[in-house]
């Protein structure tokens, strides 16, 4: 019987007409998949080169203008022991003597757009800022650095300005392919997040 079919299979059998068809979708899934992994990676460097530049571009302006935090103080007061050195007038350096003044907290906060000096910053770096992130992942602080100040003089912090919590969307299905290997758990998903990065300057007088 299956002798007698043999002649009426054989075209069929030896029909190879698709495989090309086959071979060739499987390339090409593989070449995008490299090109738009390619291209994912330089949007990821490209973000994190100008994230870090508008990083730096916000903290020189921090640095000239009023606080955006509440409760950082305006003046170097006298310390505990500042008090009794009356013979050290206002002006002196806070590194003359030890305990001459008042060291206050670091004081942090987000930014918003509520606030006339985070909202002036954001509007300067946000055409720099990857996708998708707003003022409230700017977080300003002010240090106290006591080279910096003098007793009843402005007082002069170290002004700190990082960026937190930004995420970076994948167009590849790089995300997907990290979870089929198991990386669940991992880095790669259909996002990515950025490290925090922070730049510091020493400010003028907080107004």
């Amino acid at each position: 019987m299956m002798r007698a079919l043999g002649p009426w299979l054989s075209p069929f059998v030896r029909n190879e007409a698709g495989a090309a068809l086959v071979e060739f979708a499987i390339v090409a899934a593989l070449f995008f998949l490299l090109l738009f992994g390619v291209i994912d990676f330089a949007r990821l460097g490209f973000s994190a080169v100008w994230a870090e530049k508008a990083t730096e571009q916000a903290v020189r302006m921090a640095t000239v203008r009023p606080a955006v935090c509440p409760d950082v103080p305006r003046v170097n007061r006298r310390g505990l022991i500042g008090t009794l050195s009356i013979d050290i007038p206002n002006g002196t350096r806070c590194t003359d003597r030890s305990g001459l003044c008042h060291a206050p907290d670091t004081v942090s906060c987000t930014g918003s757009l509520d606030h006339p000096t985070s909202a002036a910053i954001w509007a300067r770096v946000a055409p720099i800022m990857p996708h998708g992130t707003g003022p409230e992942n700017l977080r300003f602080s002010y240090s106290y650095d006591p080279a910096l100040n003098r007793v009843g003089a402005p007082y002069a912090p170290i002004v700190t300005v990082e960026l937190t919590n930004v995420r970076f969307d994948f167009v590849s299905p790089l995300g997907g392919l990290a979870r089929a290997a198991g990386g669940a758990g991992g880095r790669l998903g259909n996002s990515f997040a950025f490290a925090s990065m922070s730049a510091s300057l020493p400010s003028e007088t907080i107004h």
